[in-house]
């Protein structure tokens, strides 16, 4: 386990971790024990997600259909549509 006596060794620490090397456990004097977890972010496009999963592209599809005939609502309609009865 690692001791970090100050935030400009923490923040070298933090630098050096990859996919790799995700996980790290140190210490802090007088503060206590910690493990720090990097969990990657995917930067996936919309269209990579179609790719991987061919029923999200018939949703979309379908839903530009729908907008098309003017069966989509916005967000306010929908907010304003709902009751507490909606949550019960």
């Amino acid at each position: 386990m690692n001791k970090v006596l100050s935030s400009e060794e923490l923040m070298k620490y933090i630098h050096e971790m990859n996919r790799e090397n995700s996980v790290m456990q140190f210490s802090i004097p007088g503060k206590g024990q910690f493990t720090l977890v990097l969990q990657e972010e995917e930067n996936q496009s919309i269209e990579e997600d179609v790719i991987k999963n061919p029923q999200l592209e018939m949703m979309f599809k379908e839903s530009e259909e729908q907008y098309k005939k003017g069966l989509g609502m916005t967000t306010s309609e929908l907010l304003k549509s709902l009751t507490e009865k909606d949550f019960i």
